[in-house]
């Protein structure tokens, strides 16, 4: 079903992906992609579950827009260990300005379809998205 705003649909293999993220800690983050010819959202690129925030970070375009999730651990100051499921707009300044457009007019609709996102950043470079910046959010 596309979204009337910007005719996106969301490939089902988004979804699914998602939910073995959430579930069974399958991936350690999603990179997703609109690919406008198909005009939809599918899934780019898999983090295993042993990947880092630095290979998280080196699978974003310097230069294209996307969509990201990343399954943050972390410890709180009682020393329990938590995860916290972080949805990441990422729209660097130097993307095309059509590619932005059409990223901002799709994220909301995007964003319902995976539930159980619990943090949503929005992020133009990298230090808008730093390790610094999730371990604030996420308490």
């Amino acid at each position: 079903m596309a979204n009337a705003a910007s005719g996106m649909a969301v490939h089902d293999d988004c979804k699914l992906k998602f939910l073995e993220l959430k579930a069974k800690r399958t991936y350690r983050f999603i990179i997703f992609k609109i690919e406008e010819k198909q005009k939809q959202v599918i899934v780019e690129k898999l983090g295993e579950p042993a990947n880092g925030y630095d290979d998280f970070t080196a699978s974003l375009p310097a230069d294209e827009c996307r969509y990201a999730v990343y399954d943050f651990d972390f410890v709180t100051e009682e020393n329990c260990q938590k995860s916290r499921i972080f949805f990441i707009a990422w729209s660097p300044d130097t993307s095309r300005v059509r590619s932005k457009m059409i990223y901002a007019s799709s994220k909301d609709r995007f964003k319902r379809e995976l539930d159980g996102i619990q943090i949503e950043l929005q992020a133009t470079d990298p230090t808008e998205m730093g390790l610094d910046v999730f371990r604030s959010r996420a308490n």
